[in-house]
């Protein structure tokens, strides 16, 4: 509800490490619940998105999943990394707060950037 333009939502699997003092909303019930499609797509009815950063091996390891991302965040700049690099960008400032999943899945994390809706 706080996101403002540039703020940054860390849609994330069970693994991904999170800094301590980070602002988390932590969905895990056990593993594989909730999925990453299912909290991606709750949140994309609710936030506005300006662009989604993701890693370059989530593409390569999980191709089906990183296809569904893509079909579900289309008209919006895509910006690929490499993994290490996403770790640091999701460490950055008092502007990014984490969704973690159960997803199970190598590599399911994304950011993304929020935009205005006018």
């Amino acid at each position: 509800a706080r996101l403002g333009h540039g703020d940054k939502l860390v849609i994330c699997d069970c693994g991904l490490p999170i800094p301590k003092n980070a602002e988390i909303v932590d969905l895990v019930l056990v593993k594989g619940v909730p999925t990453f499609r299912q909290v991606l797509k709750a949140v994309l009815k609710e936030v506005q998105v300006e662009k989604v950063i993701y890693a370059e091996e989530f593409e390569k390891v999980s191709k089906a999943l990183f296809d569904e991302m893509k079909n579900l965040i289309q008209a919006v700049e895509h910006i690929c990394i490499a993994h290490e690099k996403f770790k640091e960008e999701t460490k950055c400032g008092d502007n990014v707060v984490f969704v973690r999943t159960g997803e199970a899945t190598p590599y399911a994390n994304i950011i993304l950037v929020s935009g205005v809706s006018f």
